[in-house]
Parts: structure tokens; sequence; C-alpha cells
């Protein structure tokens, strides 16, 4: 385990995000433990991990990035002919047509469109483990905007929305396929239901440490309890769903809930992008470039009516070619809560993830520090 400084290796001409990163680590912002891995055409080419108590293989919650998992899954059901993009959700799912969803089709549903973000009074940390009972209190309830007329954040369950399409078609859940043809063959370290087994590597996510000026900034910036901010994050629930206890609750890791309850490190995160795009292990790329197009496309784009936010999206990953300007246009992955990032780009082959166990300040996906060191990882691999 680490002692606080940075360790781990990296391949020639990689040097520089090794110094990235030891710059990152020597300004405070990985004290609390991180890890960076990349792959480049299949190849791993960086393994680094920093902070008191972290090893390489240590595991943690990393959030939204769990979503990338679940919709790679889908990819892979579309590729393989078994779901339509443009058919009706409700002709998977009878009971989704109801209120008005009718003809909401799987495009829009990946694409953030359907308006069902969530419940009044919001959900137990119990029940957001659980994403066959959340499909089930939302099929049948009255969305928070006409679907299909605006996108926002589903924070916590668009993968219980995905996933139970994905069982009415082949009656498993998301967390069983991604198992079997995901996790399994290529021996991943990043789990949508982590075994009892394994949970001595589990490392707690810690809470972000603010300054008196920063807790009353976030404060000043709460949103209010009726607002669709509140409702897809669950700060409309008694008491208002805590994020850092989310993760930290064994029934969440257990049941792996296809929207924000993965466990993994950056090895296992990093590694499953260079599968999705690369020949790995002598193992064709899971997805065909067309799947990737089709996915990574900008389809959700300007002003997020849940977070206020401007926001690219694809088909249930985020377009990152938009934020990362030094990607391509067919970048595609998704970023966690703690600040993680993961991500396949595949005009320079690289498959990138990062994983940082304490909450940034400001919170949010894909922590700042991702701009420097994503940058010197395309930089290092397109040189």
């Amino acid at each position: 385990m680490s002692e606080g400084g940075v360790q781990g290796t990296v391949a020639e001409g990689f040097e520089g995000v090794r110094e990235e990163f030891d710059a990152v680590f020597a300004e405070g912002i990985t004290e609390s433990g991180a890890q960076l891995a990349a792959y480049v055409n299949g190849q791993q080419v960086v393994d680094l991990w920093a902070g008191d108590g972290m090893a390489g293989d240590s595991l943690t919650g990393v959030y939204s990035v769990t979503k990338g998992a679940a919709h790679l899954v889908v990819a892979l059901l579309v590729q393989d002919g078994l779901l339509e993009l443009d058919r009706e959700v409700a002709s998977y799912w009878p009971q989704f047509a109801a209120e008005g969803k009718d003809r909401l089709t799987l495009r829009e549903l990946l694409g953030h469109r359907a308006g069902l973000i969530g419940v009044d009074g919001g959900f137990s940390t119990e029940e957001l483990a659980d994403d066959r009972l959340l499909a089930a209190r939302l099929a049948g309830l009255r969305p928070y905007w006409e679907p299909g007329t605006a996108y926002g954040y589903h924070a916590f369950v668009i993968g219980a929305l995905t996933g139970e399409v994905v069982r009415r078609v082949t009656g498993r859940s998301i967390q069983e396929l991604y198992e079997e043809r995901v996790r399994a063959p290529y021996g991943l370290d990043f789990h949508l239901g982590l075994p009892e087994a394994l949970e001595s590597r589990y490392l707690d996510v810690l809470p972000m440490r603010t300054t008196p000026e920063q807790l009353a900034e976030l404060r000043a910036d709460a949103p209010a309890p009726d607002s669709l901010m509140a409702i897809a994050f669950g700060l409309n629930a008694d008491p208002p769903t805590d994020l850092v206890e989310l993760a930290n609750t064994r029934t969440v890791r257990a049941l792996g809930q296809a929207s924000a309850g993965g466990v993994g490190n950056a090895r296992g995160v990093a590694a499953m992008y260079a599968a999705a795009i690369s020949e790995v292990d002598g193992r064709a790329p899971m997805l065909k470039p067309d799947t990737i197009a089709e996915f990574a496309r900008l389809y959700s784009v300007g002003t997020d009516v849940v977070t206020g936010e401007e926001d690219q999206f694809g088909l249930g990953f985020q377009a990152l070619g938009v934020r990362y300007p030094f990607l391509g246009e067919d970048a595609f992955g998704h970023g966690g809560a703690a600040g993680a990032q993961a991500f396949a780009d595949p005009a320079s082959g690289v498959a990138y993830g990062y994983v940082r166990r304490r909450f940034p300040f400001p919170p949010g996906g894909g922590s700042v520090e991702n701009d420097r060191l994503a940058a010197a990882v395309v930089r290092a691999a397109t040189a």
C-alpha cells in the first residue's frame, strides 16, 4: 500500500504522465487516494496510484462510471440486433406506456429524455440499491416533462430503466450480462455487484473537505427541494440521499445498481474501455466502428434541465470530445460523482481510467485534474 507517494509504472514515452500525476499529488489533490490507468491500442501503458492506504488493486465506489458499463451492454445488444434504438420502450415493456410515455423510443431513453428522473418524496438508500424495484415504481408514473422534448440527467435511475428493457428482451439483468460478456472474459476489476470475497479490498469513499467559505457556497447553491435537481439526486427524500453513504452501503455494492452502484479501480475501468475499442489478449474489439459512431455521436446537447448546466450526451455515454478538445469526436465514456473519469478515444486508441476516493470541491463527475492527466496520456500516445 502507498504511504503517501506515487507508486506504479509507466511505459517508455509516458514519463510525462507520471510527472503530471506527481504534480497533482504534490498539490494535495490525491492525498486521500487516487489511481490512474491507461491503455493504448489494447496495451497497458500507465498504472499509477497514490495516497495513504491506496494500492493499485484497491476498490472503491465509482458512481456514474457505472453507467458506462451498463450501456456497453446495451450497445452490444443493439449490435447483436436484439434491441432497436428507434423502437418504443413500451413495445418491450408495456407498463412503461402509462402517463404519456408510450411513444418514447429507446434512443430517447438513452439520451436522458424520458423525464422520469425520480419520484416525489425520493427513494431510500435500500430502494436505490435495487434496479428492479426502481423500474417497477417508475413505470407507471407521470414524467416531469413531456418525454422526448428535453433532456435532463437521470442520475440514479437511467440504469434501472434501460436495464428493465434489457431484462424484458433477454430475461437477464444488465448486471448478469455485464458479468458474462464483459467482466469475466477480461478479468476486469470493475464490478456491477461486488462479491463478498472482495470486500477486504474496498476503501470507503470519503466526503469532501471544505473551508467555511466553501461550505457557505455549497449551502447558498443548494437546489430547492421541489426542483428537478433535487428530485433527480434524491435531495427531496427524508433524509436526503447521501452520496457517500450510498457507495459505502454493502447492499448497494452487492446489487451493483446500474446507474451508480459499481465498484472498481482505475485498472478495471480503463481495461473495459480498452476491450471496447481495441484487440485485448487476442480478442477482437467488443464494439464495431459503426456501433461506436452510433453511441458516441452527439445526441442530447445544450442546457440540461435537471442540472442547469451545458452538457453533451451520446446514447447512454457522455460524448467527451467537446469537454476534452484533445479527444476525437467519437470519444465516449462517463465520469463519476467522486471525480472519477473513464473513456475510450478511438482516434488515438487511448482507454483511460481515473478513480479517486475523496469527493472534490466543487463536487461533480470528472474532477478538474482529469483535464491535465487525460491530456498527458493522449499527448504521449500520439507523440
